[in-house]
């Protein structure tokens, strides 16, 4: 059994997901979807939930409002076990919510950010900080209050003996303003995937990006989505096939389903190949259903359903 413990920072909001839309809106003109699910959303809750069904002891940072959609995040964190104790309900701010608009294996997402943007780094628990032994961090771009802190942030991470790891996710303005130079020597694994590469690199080639990035990482894990995944640490190079499955619904928290299955292997201290292919079969389980925590009820399911996939590429 694994007995390290796993902090995670970040946005919390819920998921209204519509699927199999008669189109695409335009201004002025309505259409139709013929399936809705409503959900845990947000890219480090869905991490976090998943990955503490997993098995892994995994505590929560951030903030909701006081409301039915703060009230039904914690509730679908703590049935997964996850530690809420450090999430701040604030009675004066709405909880967030993304509008998740499917479309086959890509989405549109219109997200109000609501109380997230309200997290800082007064928030963290530091005092309790070495109870912990991996940082983790995601939607960067998301959370006003934590922007201009993020390399402060990682640094006292590193510096109270804990490993960490970073998922930036989207930038909705577009500007992909994050000193990478600075912030990332600080993080363990660096998880983009191609499209946010190549934008915080500003370059079209994904091997000039990775070039660009190599100086100040440790370990990338790039998420490739239906081309698998590739893992650069210092000169050692690994590209990994994805795992496909018979069942296919959506892939959101793939993404983060793949941060999940890397570092609880990494927690492990197993070797990076074998980090890297748990990501890859994680996330290929979060596709087998809606939304991003649904697929990850037990450790017990999950382990059944990996062997599974495993069987199906034999």
């Amino acid at each position: 059994m694994n007995t390290k413990k796993l902090l995670v920072i970040g946005e919390l909001n819920v998921d209204l997901i519509l699927n199999n839309i008669k189109g695409f809106p335009k201004v002025g003109t309505e259409i139709v979807a013929e399936t809705m699910n409503f959900t845990l959303g947000s890219s480090s809750a869905i991490m976090a939930s998943n990955i503490s069904a997993m098995g892994i002891s995994t505590s929560f940072c951030g903030i909701i409002g006081d409301d039915e959609f703060g009230k039904f995040v914690l509730e679908e964190l703590q049935l997964k076990n996850v530690d809420t104790r450090f999430i701040t309900k604030k009675p004066n701010l709405k909880t967030g919510v993304t509008i998740v608009m499917n479309y086959d294996q890509d989405r549109a997402n219109v997200t109000y950010c609501g109380a997230m943007n309200f997290l800082t780094i007064n928030q963290i628990p530091w005092e309790s900080i070495n109870t912990f032994n991996h940082f983790h961090l995601s939607s960067y771009f998301l959370q006003k209050g934590i922007k201009r802190d993020i390399t402060e942030i990682f640094r006292k991470a590193k510096v109270a003996g804990l490993t960490t790891s970073l998922d930036l996710q989207y930038d909705p303005d577009h500007e992909w303003k994050f000193d990478y130079k600075s912030c990332l020597p600080y993080v363990d694994i660096f998880f983009p995937n191609q499209v946010e590469l190549l934008a915080l690199t500003k370059e079209n080639n994904i091997d000039l990006a990775i070039e660009e990035l190599r100086p100040y990482t440790n370990i990338i894990a790039l998420k490739l989505g239906e081309k698998g995944s590739r893992l650069i640490s210092g000169e050692e190079e690994i590209i990994l096939a994805p795992f496909l499955n018979d069942v296919y619904k959506d892939s959101i928290g793939a993404g983060d389903s793949f941060n999940a299955g890397f570092i609880e292997k990494f927690l492990e201290e197993a070797p990076l190949e074998e980090c890297l292919m748990n990501a890859n079969l994680m996330g290929s389980i979060s596709t087998t259903k809606a939304g991003g925590t649904k697929a990850f009820s037990s450790k017990e399911a999950i382990d059944k359903q990996k062997q599974q996939i495993l069987n199906q590429q034999l």
